[in-house]
């Protein structure tokens, strides 16, 4: 199982990023918001998800952990395969998508190549559900470090909802808030203070 790929940027092309790593050229298929991030020659680490199919198996590249969470999360879901994730994350960051999915906006999904109104809806449905069943600890920690008003404890729990969304334990949500002013952010900021944070 490969967790990333290091090395120089050998090939770029639509959804495609080749790494020269050792001599070897790894074909890593890349959404167009990492494509934007990535020159030809450069040496760079892209970290990877692995998707195995019957005849073989496909490698993902990303500029950062937090687009393969969300990427391995859309795959999670029935009816959404790697390239329909990738189409989603080529018109969304990972934050913008996590909002998307708190409030309900099929229409944010939908702006993406190939995504229907069906595959939206089972997007915010299933996830919807995976963040009522798993965030409640880091909303809750949050919430009780926050010892604010409950416009400030609102923006908190959504923030650790959508953090919780894309994989992260309450301790990692705690330490990338620390130091972060959440009172000056709305909550899409604290999501990205957190992401920022998390990535150092």
């Amino acid at each position: 199982m490969f967790y990333y790929i290091e090395g120089r940027i050998a090939e770029l092309n639509n959804y495609l990023a080749v790494v020269d790593c050792g001599g070897v050229g790894f074909e890593l298929s890349v959404s167009l918001n990492t494509l934007s991030r990535l020159q030809a020659g450069e040496n760079r680490r892209l970290y990877v998800s692995e998707v195995v199919k019957e005849d073989g198996f496909d490698l993902y590249g990303f500029a950062d952990k937090s687009e393969k969470r969300a990427f391995e999360m859309l795959i999670s879901i029935s009816g959404v395969g790697p390239k329909a994730a990738l189409s989603i994350l080529s018109s969304s960051t990972p934050e913008g998508l996590t909002m998307a999915i708190l409030a309900g906006d099929e229409k944010a999904l939908t702006v993406a190549p190939g995504i229907g109104k069906k595959i939206a809806q089972r997007v915010i449905y299933e996830l919807q559900d995976k963040i009522a069943k798993e965030s409640g600890a880091a909303a809750e920690a949050l919430r009780g470090g926050a010892n604010s008003a409950p416009q400030q404890a609102d923006k908190l729990t959504d923030a650790a909802a959508a953090l919780t969304v894309l994989g992260y334990g309450t301790m990692e949500i705690n330490a990338a808030l620390r130091g972060v002013d959440t009172s000056a952010l709305d909550t899409e900021g604290i999501i990205k203070a957190a992401l920022k944070n998390m990535m150092k």
